[in-house]
């Protein structure tokens, strides 16, 4: 079987080269000439554990090949894959200009009969909206192919995932029509050996599934925020809070940690266009609108703690960064919470020096000069007055308290994950912040 994978970003690259690993003939599209150069020439050009061994593996293999020859990719395919971007658009909504876009190029190059997969994050509707194109540009053709179009929205953690494609906790596919249904399950048959995951559906309910998830575990993690800021104030603890309800099995333990806010580029995007789309159906999302609120503050969060600590003017104060990116396992900058607090560090005045494992050029490309990139965790923390850890990468976890605390100014830890215990700071001579 021939499979197409259009777009070579995140979700595209982790698709490619995972059903390449089963044997199939997976040909990736892009119209980034570079990025297909670089991929072609064994360069991964994202930060993603085990993925750049999938690629090389399985390139050199040939069964794994990159273009931007859609009409190349095309030829012979039995399933093409959309695996474009969805940006967040103006109004919140999310733009599927290319979705739309590569719908219409399939039309006017499809050889074949075809399945037709959408990948990307979409509202929904967008399925039906791309058989619609599909339908219009090969009647323009006088073409008369048999085509279906599925949706299978991704469930990949960054950081996780290669591993979460290989063996997903579920695969949520819509189909319209048996023949669909058919060729998505012999698809993901090798993914399924020791037992099966697949959950068929329609495609609307496929397609507000993806959000529905995402929208969910932002609302976990914003209400365990919001008990957080009353736990400080009434002098409960937050992590025991968390300990004792995610012992009810019909809450459970995940993602109720509470922090400096989530980002990346799902959930703040995806709560957005949901919320979006229940707007364009005359329905409001009281409780998603809050999550959104909640999110926005909780990302001030440190900077408030820091501000206070300093007596409200912070201005001259050097503060060490640790960690950039929005989560630990990336390299992925969008919506993190350390841009929040780098922001606002240096319109009080004060001088930042940072440093993330993977993240740094991407974050220099953000921020640029206006921060120190340490070369390590304890050079950023050289002289600062105060310690902010924002990402909780595992090399933070135990870090070596007496060198940490010679080489800093003051021995100060706003700890934006709670990663240390408040024993462990108090007896390695720190004044602590933690959330909640």
């Amino acid at each position: 079987m021939k499979i197409t994978v259009i777009g070579s970003g995140y979700v595209g690259l982790v698709t490619a080269a995972c059903f390449s690993e089963t044997g199939l003939d997976v040909w990736c599209m892009d119209t980034d000439r570079d990025k297909v150069d670089r991929l072609n020439a064994g360069r991964c050009p994202i930060y993603e554990p085990s993925l750049p061994e999938l690629i090389a593996r399985n390139s050199a293999a040939g069964r794994l090949h990159f273009t931007t020859d859609l009409s190349v990719c095309l030829d012979g395919a039995d399933v093409a894959f959309i695996a474009v971007g969805t940006p967040e658009g103006e109004d919140g909504s999310a733009d599927v200009s290319y979705v739309r876009n590569v719908a219409h190029s399939v039309g006017r190059l499809m050889h074949d009969d075809l399945v037709v997969v959408v990948k990307s994050t979409v509202p929904v509707g967008t399925c039906a909206e791309v058989e619609s194109i599909l339908r219009d540009e090969l009647a323009a053709r006088n073409a008369d192919f048999t085509f279906d179009v599925a949706s299978n929205p991704e469930f990949l953690k960054e950081g996780h995932a290669v591993n979460d494609f290989m063996t997903p906790d579920r695969v949520i596919i819509g189909v319209q029509s048996e023949r669909a249904r058919a060729v998505m399950a012999e698809l993901y048959r090798p993914f399924m050996m020791s037992a099966d995951r697949i959950l068929f559906m329609d495609r609307a309910s496929s397609e507000m599934t993806k959000y529905t998830a995402n929208a969910m575990l932002a609302t976990r993690i914003s209400f365990m925020n919001d008990i957080a800021c009353l736990c400080e104030r009434v002098g409960a603890k937050v992590d025991m809070v968390r300990r004792g309800i995610g012992m009810d099995q019909r809450i459970g333990p995940k993602f109720l940690y509470a922090g400096c806010g989530y980002g990346g580029s799902c959930f703040p995007k995806d709560v957005k266009a949901l919320i979006a789309t229940a707007a364009s159906h005359g329905c409001r999302m009281d409780v998603l609108e809050a999550v959104e609120r909640v999110n926005a503050r909780q990302k001030t969060v440190l900077f408030e703690k820091i501000s206070r600590h300093f007596g409200g003017d912070p201005a001259g104060r050097t503060v060490a960064v640790w960690g950039l990116a929005f989560k630990p396992g990336t390299d992925d900058m969008r919506e993190a919470p350390s841009l929040v607090l780098i922001d606002a560090l240096l319109k009080a005045g004060c001088r930042v020096r940072a440093f993330d494992p993977v993240a740094m050029d991407r974050a220099h490309a953000i921020l640029g000069d206006a921060v120190f990139f340490a070369p390590d965790m304890y050079a950023a923390a050289e002289g600062a007055d105060a310690l902010a850890v924002v990402t909780e990468w595992k090399q933070f976890r135990l870090p070596d308290w007496k060198r940490l605390h010679e080489l800093m100014a003051s021995p100060v830890v706003f700890d934006g994950r709670n990663v240390y215990r408040e024993e462990t700071l108090a007896q390695a001579g720190f004044t602590g912040y933690r959330i909640g």
